[in-house]
């Protein structure tokens, strides 16, 4: 016990953070863990790589919260976990910051300054906050290996992708070709179909329609639509719907004919007054015509077929003229069609843009121009030409590079594709063997994708990346894949330690071909997304190394990112592991959504319209932080707006209250221990619950949420699972801990109270175990000091140093009886409701009220809820429970009002009659819809959630107010009497007084053990609060356990001194003008002295100095003493001897009758001199509160 710490109040949770940060490092606590699992079954792993150019934000830090949640529940469920950190080295993250560095325009840069040096600039910086990415993973309690880490820069991590492409190559899966490709020309690549999707923004572009004049007829002309007039000078072909009509028409106001879709007319024209149509035909009438070449750069290929009107079935009647511009080399449609056709092959490229995206010397009047920048000067020139028809501009959706923030192309590049698209019934198979949490990301979005797969182009013509394997002749007829770097070596005679470009690009190889140069590798890398895709092996150095211990451990158990990864990682993963193994790479994916500024905007620095993650941590600290992102919709995949008070909320509604509870508990084993010179040991396999009905019930709900928490982890609900955690937390401390207040702070003996603690301390170490995953933080914080509690002998041969090395608690199914949970949560549903009765009467707790009426059709319910008769009784301050299966007893019916604003919209016209009708149901009718969840009512099927039921109460007999309020959960309906009287009204006060000498307790921080006397002065003194205090002293006793003394104050040390002002609320009492007690304005002063110090006053009787015992004064007030007694004043012993005997109301008042001689009559007793506030049995809750006052007899006539 002596090793057992003081628990601070108030806790600073960050700073504790790094205590236990520190500890762990001492421990070495990772590692640690690692070790004590070495030889259990294995659960296999896979981290994303994260690029180390930029810092982790949101995003990251949400992934990694559920990553390490998994592992780490997964390692405290008997599994070896391996948890290797990973690093996206190469591609377009790092390029472009060296070529915004270095003010590196195109690859003739790159030539100049060499390709070693540019790759050593990149190498540079590649791991620039690496240690940054550390501290921040470290600090948010992410146990995972930086040290075994890998990076996709390392020579064996890209030997192994080698391996991987070098399958693929052999298996056919690879291929050259041209592709129309998004491209970015600020990265001066192109970008694979997921990378271009991931970053679509809306843009105002130039739109305008330009004239081809036909061949047959130069003055008719068929007009065609753009977006990109730059594409403009590369256009080879029209294409319209062969199945569509299309009309020739004349404008009335130049006369000019024209040749467009006849469905877009009215879109492009305000009236049919501005034309007349002259001719209507299929768009198949159209194939084939020839018009004359926009521009004159590619004239030439009019020999060749190109420059006429072709059909195809991807032009729409949704916008435009239902002409579509054709220039084969910018556009995916364009070029099938073009290709389809007979416009350009295979071999032909008509691509006069270069990898900046400026035009080539073929495009003469704008050459050297970015494509963007030249929209305006093509513009004008079509005008000059009398070929702009009209020109406007149009809001669209348009794709920007995910790096660059840059607009992008579609442009034709030569570049290695892999074949997807014969493998997309294998990886539609594949998927249905994984399971996603949420489900319908698998089912919709990502197998949607599959479904729509294309073949994917793996090049990039970049330089910081892992070297595309390949070796060609000149002719591409000789070509080399080579799978790894002893094989390079075997090829070339060349000692190889490093496989990027500057190390092998020089290298060739023979050729097999007598006379024929050597062969060189091809320029391009893999596209940065192949690395990641490869991890699983390249993370091991498969097949090179680890051989057995891959192919034990794959598909990897579980992965997790964000939902964006649909059309990146995860679907890499899948293509290469179903072209490698015909296997899926994981069994169980969570996917989690975006996290968003708090006004629903992407996070953006620039904006800076987020907090600053760390100073979050160092605010409210990691484990807050980390709740609040896995409490919330993006653990779903849906959104979250992040919001700081949600971190705070976290800290005020569950951090804090799982505390204090802690704290209460350590306070009072102290306590225990110190009293009774005891010690406190749990062991948790021999520990039994008392029969104690809140024990049963708590242990019971305990056992109960771990088995919840096992059948969900196995699924991967994190969302199901956390609300859980956190709403058990609630039910420990504001019911278990609240409703047995007393018994833990030893008010019913000692043998009941270690019942108490010894459950309490079971749950709290259930508990921290439990959470562990979830918050590491704290649970270590209540761990290291809750283990000096256990038994030793229940933890021999454990390493019991952090939490984070026990297993999970196993449910016990002895303690577990769903029938105590089925009663207390009924129980709880009546307290909340009446809670709510309260608070919509402005009547707060501390005042009694007379009676709760619970009713339920189900006796069952209604045993169940007597059984706790009394903790309903004490939460909800009521003098008495009573049940019903009979609300009509009570005269409380059903009403119903529509909700206007739901159903105005819905029903229109129908509103005023449906209205009606609702407000006419009756108690029956609304009864029925209940059960049925909606009615039909003229017509209309009216839901239950468009109605707001209230409950009201037949008008009492004389006009008046019911005494009752009812409110009601659908199942249980709960009545309150809320017509209190006078000494409830004065209870309520002594509450009040109890509630101020607590608080200020708490705020000179002393603990139940500390030794006080306290003292107190009303001011003005005269004031009913004094009679008050006086009256409920006992009252107020059994409560703080300590003497209250009014003034003076004697001497000693003064602990603290304040003073409050104590008022009532009129409106709580519902009671006459006169009868309410004012206190408005009156002070109560209190002063609490160190240590037991004698009062300066003494309480008195009637007739002279008080005895030992408790007692009451009387007042004989309408009649004389009889029998021999003469005064009309009389004290009376409440108990005799102290403590023991206490006097019932019939008793006392058959003593009044001895006192006074008062024989043979009856004899009343009050309260007030005014006989208000009779004494009986049924108003006297606590005959002990009479101590010291004065109560008046009157016989009764």
């Amino acid at each position: 016990m002596e090793k057992v710490q003081l628990v601070a109040d108030p806790i600073d949770f960050p700073k504790e953070e790094e205590k236990i940060l520190e500890l762990w490092k001492k421990l070495d606590a990772f590692q640690t863990s690692l070790k004590q699992s070495k030889g259990k079954p294995r659960y296999a792993f896979y981290d994303g790589p994260p690029f180390a150019t930029g810092l982790p934000h949101y995003g990251h830090i949400l992934a990694g919260t559920i990553k390490d949640i998994v592992t780490r529940y997964a390692h405290q469920s008997g599994f070896h976990v391996d948890r290797r950190f990973g690093w996206d080295c190469h591609g377009l993250p790092v390029e472009y910051e060296i070529d915004k560095t270095l003010g590196i325009k195109g690859p003739e840069d790159v030539a100049k300054m060499g390709i070693e040096a540019y790759n050593n600039e990149c190498r540079k910086i590649v791991m620039r906050y690496s240690s940054d990415w550390e501290f921040i993973v470290t600090r948010l309690g992410r146990w995972i290996d930086f040290k075994k880490d890998y990076k996709t820069l390392y020579p064996w991590f890209m030997e192994s992708i080698w391996w991987v492409f070098r399958q693929l190559f052999d298996s056919g899966l690879v291929y050259r070709g041209f592709k129309v490709m998004p491209f970015s020309t600020a990265c001066n690549t192109p970008l694979s179909n997921f990378e271009s999707g991931q970053n679509y923004k809306d843009v105002v572009d130039p739109a305008v329609i330009v004239n081809f004049p036909l061949d047959e007829d130069p003055n008719v002309s068929v007009i065609a639509w753009t977006t990109t007039p730059w594409t403009l000078p590369s256009n080879l072909a029209l294409c319209v719907n062969a199945d569509m009509d299309y009309v020739k028409i004349v404008l009335k106001k130049d006369n000019k004919v024209y040749i467009m879709m006849e469905a877009r007319l009215s879109a492009l024209f305000k009236g049919e007054d501005e034309y007349e149509v002259l001719e209507k035909f299929k768009g198949s009438a159209l194939n084939g015509k020839g018009y004359q070449p926009l521009f004159s750069y590619f004239a030439e290929l009019k020999k060749t077929g190109a420059f006429k009107v072709l059909n195809d079935g991807y032009v729409t009647d949704d916008s435009g003229t239902g002409v579509v511009h054709q220039a084969a080399y910018f556009g995916q449609d364009d070029y099938r069609v073009c290709l389809e056709n007979g416009v350009v092959t295979k071999e032909m490229i008509i691509c006069p843009v270069d990898s900046s995206g400026r035009f080539t010397s073929e495009v003469t009047d704008f050459a050297g121009q970015y494509v963007k920048d030249a929209d305006k000067q093509i513009i004008k020139w079509l005008k000059n030409q009398g070929r702009l028809v009209d020109q406007s501009t149009c809001k669209h959706s348009y794709p920007f590079c995910w790096r660059s923030e840059t607009p992008l192309i579609y442009k034709a590049v030569p570049g290695w594709f892999v074949r997807v698209e014969p493998l997309v019934e294998k990886l539609l198979a594949n998927n249905q063997q994984t399971y996603w949490v949420p489900e319908f990301v698998k089912d919709k979005r990502f197998a949607n994708w599959l479904r729509d797969a294309h073949d994917w182009a793996i090049s990039r013509n970049r330089y910081w990346g892992t070297p595309i394997p390949l070796w060609v002749s000149e002719d591409l007829e000789e070509v080399v894949c080579v799978g790894s770097m002893e094989e390079l070596e075997e090829l070339t005679g060349v000692k190889i330690t490093d496989i990027h470009r500057e190390s092998v690009d020089q290298l060739t190889i023979p050729s097999k071909r007598p006379g024929m140069p050597p062969l060189k590798r091809v320029n391009e890398v893999f596209d940065c997304w192949f690395e990641s895709g490869s991890m699983p092996y390249a993370q091991m150095h498969y097949p090179f190394e680890n051989k057995k211990e891959f192919e034990d451990s794959f598909p990897a158990d579980f992965i997790a990112e964000g939902i964006d990864q649909t059309r990146g990682w995860f679907y890499t993963l899948l293509v290469l592991s179903t072209a490698l193994f015909d296997k899926p790479p994981f069994k169980n994916l969570i996917v989690n959504g975006l996290v968003l500024a708090a006004d629903g905007q992407k996070m953006s620095k620039r904006k800076k319209n987020y907090p600053d993650p760390l100073q979050i941590v160092h605010k409210y600290g990691a484990d807050a932080l980390r709740l609040y992102l896995i409490n919330s919709p993006v653990v779903k995949a849906e959104t979250l707006r992040f919001k700081e008070e949600g971190v705070k909320d976290v800290i005020k509604d569950v951090f804090l209250p799982w505390y204090n509870a802690y704290r209460f508990f350590i306070q009072n084993v102290q306590r225990l221990c110190k009293e009774e010179d005891t010690t406190f040991l749990h062991n948790e396999q021999t520990f039994q619950p008392s029969g104690n009905y809140m024990d049963r019930w708590i242990l019971s709900a305990c056992q109960s949420l771990i088995s919840f928490v096992k059948q969900e982890m196995a699924a991967y609900r994190l969302y199901t699972v956390v609300p859980k955690l956190v709403k058990f937390v609630d039910t420990l401390t504001n019911w278990y801990v609240r409703s047995n207040r007393r018994r833990l702070k030893g008010e019913n003996g000692r043998a009941d109270c270690e019942h108490a603690l010894h459950t309490l301390y079971n749950v709290l170490f259930s508990m921290v175990r439990v959470m562990a995953p979830f918050t590491p933080f704290l649970t270590e914080e209540m761990y290291q000091n809750l283990q000096h509690l256990l038994d030793p002998e229940a933890t021999q041969g454990l390493d019991t140093a952090s939490v984070h090395y026990l297993m999970l608690p196993q449910p016990r199914e002895d303690l577990t009886d769903t029938t105590i949970e089925r009663a207390v949560s009924r129980m709880q549903s009546v307290i909340e409701l009446g809670r709510v009765i309260r608070d919509r009467n402005t009547m707060p707790i501390k005042y009694p009220l007379r009676e709760a009426v619970v009713i339920h059709a189900e006796q069952e319910c209604l045993d169940d809820v007597m059984s706790l008769e009394k903790y309903i009784k004490e939460e909800l301050n009521i003098r008495s429970v009573t049940t019903s299966q009979d609300k009509e007893k009570y005269g409380v019916s059903l009403r119903a009002e529509p909700d206007q604003a739901v159903l105005g919209r819905r029903l229109k016209g129908d509103l005023k009659k449906v209205t009606q009708a609702v407000r006419e149901l009756t108690d029956s009718q609304l009864e029925g819809m209940r059960s049925a969840g909606q009615i039909e009512i003229h017509g209309h099927v009216i839901q239950e959630t468009e109605l707001r039921l209230s409950y009201v109460f037949a008008q009492t007999t004389d006009g008046g107010k019911a005494k009752y309020e009812a409110h009601s959960d659908n199942q249980i309906l709960v009545l309150l009497d809320v017509t209190p009287d006078q000494s409830m009204v004065e209870e309520g006060i002594a509450r009040e007084v109890i509630n101020r000498i607590q608080k200020l307790r708490k705020k000179a921080k002393l603990v139940p053990s500390d030794e006080i006397t306290i003292f107190y002065q009303v001011s003005p003194a005269t004031d009913r609060l004094s009679d008050i205090i006086r009256s409920h002293d006992q009252y107020i006793f059994s409560t703080i356990k300590q003497r209250m003394y009014p003034f003076p104050v004697a001497a000693g040390e003064e602990i603290v001194r304040e003073t409050f002002q104590i008022c009532l609320l009129k409106t709580l009492t519902r009671m006459p003008e006169d009868k309410v007690i004012h206190l408005k304005g009156v002070d109560l002063e209190l002063v609490f002295l160190k240590g037991q110090v004698k009062g300066q006053t003494k309480s008195t009787t009637s007739n002279g100095p008080a005895p030992f015992c408790r007692f009451v004064n009387i007042k004989l007030c309408n009649a004389q003493p009889q029998c021999g007694a003469t005064s009309r004043c009389g004290t009376i012993l409440l108990e005799n001897p102290r403590g023991d005997f206490p006097i019932s109301v019939p008793e006392l008042t058959k003593q009044v009758g001895v006192v006074f001689g008062l024989h043979g009559v009856k004899v009343g007793l009050y309260k007030s001199e005014t006989k208000s506030n009779e004494l009986t049995s049924e108003s006297l809750r606590d005959v002990f509160s009479l101590h010291g006052s004065t109560v008046y007899a009157f016989v009764k006539k």
